[in-house]
């Protein structure tokens, strides 16, 4: 691990900054359940983002960071664990097997949400999910399927999941602690370009509510 994380970092703050000029409040549904990324994320609290923003404006830097860690822990078990290297590897051409993958391509803005909207409070079925189009690869294929691991095989792998779950929690730390050198201009932008957004559509929301503002 070496001093390129706090650049990466810093790119990523700045890639976020341009970004956050551009945002506009949503008309979409709703989310119907909390993201499992953002929700108490220590990245966002670092940053000083967890609490009276608006998660669409979280969710593009926690999914940056996010992304940062993952690379940074794949690089390490590359070099360092090869038997969950293997295993990984094998997921991937499972996933290369898949004739479609309606995940990929996602910018930060949208990737880890949800594909499909939940279901209607009438139970309607929908003729397709954007989940279907992305079936299970068959078991049947022998390159994909390798044999079981011995008893010390397993043994070393739990070792070397368990070093790279380490390894995310230094990187994490490590995140976070640059993360904090930008709290700043963090907030300042969400003060300058998100509030006001915010504060119009509370205020809209209010006349609406108000009998007499008509």
């Amino acid at each position: 691990m070496d001093a390129s994380i706090e650049s990466r970092v810093d790119r990523e703050v700045e890639a976020w900054l341009r970004w956050v000029p551009r945002w506009r409040p949503g008309t979409h549904r709703a989310r119907s359940r909390l993201c499992q990324q953002c929700f108490g994320s220590p990245v966002l609290r670092a940053a000083g983002l967890d609490t009276d923003v608006p998660h669409a404006v979280q969710h593009p830097l926690s999914m940056r960071i996010k992304t940062l860690v993952d690379d940074e822990v794949e690089t390490y078990t590359a070099q360092n664990l090869p038997l969950l290297n293997r295993e990984l590897g094998l997921i991937e051409l499972r996933r290369a097997a898949q004739s479609y993958h309606p995940l990929e391509g996602l910018g930060p803005e949208f990737d880890g949400v949800d594909l499909d909207a939940p279901p209607t409070e009438l139970d309607e079925p929908y003729l397709f999910t954007f989940e279907e189009f992305a079936p299970p690869p068959s078991a049947d294929d022998p390159e994909l399927v390798p044999p079981p691991l011995s008893i010390e095989e397993k043994a070393a792998l739990k070792v070397e999941m368990r070093l790279a779950d380490d390894y995310a929690t230094l990187v994490g730390k490590r995140v976070c602690a640059a993360l904090r050198g930008h709290k700043p201009a963090l907030q300042n932008a969400v003060a300058t370009f998100v509030e006001p957004h915010v504060q119009a559509l509370l205020a809209d929301l209010g006349s609406t509510l108000d009998p007499h503002s008509s």
